[in-house]
């Protein structure tokens, strides 16, 4: 089993953890850069068998993403995934602003005011 399953398991435990039932979750999955490169080399369907798609960043991410996403057994907690590059100072911005907007929404509401 690879990081990668290890870290879905542990996603799953948190993500449906009675104390976290309606709250919504923002998910980073780090190193974008490393895995851009790694997929062109490294086909997804070694790690995930079902994969059937292209071994291209898209594609591939977009299938991570949605295995993250479908651990979410609630119907009120919102998911809001971000792939990034801590390294990329203007990914980070538009990562910490999206971050921001989404616990102003979660704030506003929670008054009845959204």
């Amino acid at each position: 089993q690879n990081r990668m399953h290890e870290s879905l398991k542990l996603f799953d435990s948190i993500c449906n953890n009675k104390w976290f039932t309606d709250t919504s979750i923002i998910l980073f999955l780090n190193k974008k850069d490393i895995f851009e490169e790694k997929i062109s080399t490294s086909p997804l369907n070694i790690c995930f068998p079902d994969y059937i798609g292209a071994n291209e960043f898209v594609e591939a991410a977009a299938y991570i993403q949605a295995q993250y996403e479908s651990k979410n057994k609630s119907s009120n907690k919102e998911i809001y995934c971000h792939m990034t590059c801590a390294t990329d100072t203007n990914n980070i911005q538009f990562v910490f602003d999206a971050v921001t907007d989404v616990i102003i929404a979660n704030n506003l509401r929670g008054c009845g005011l959204y």
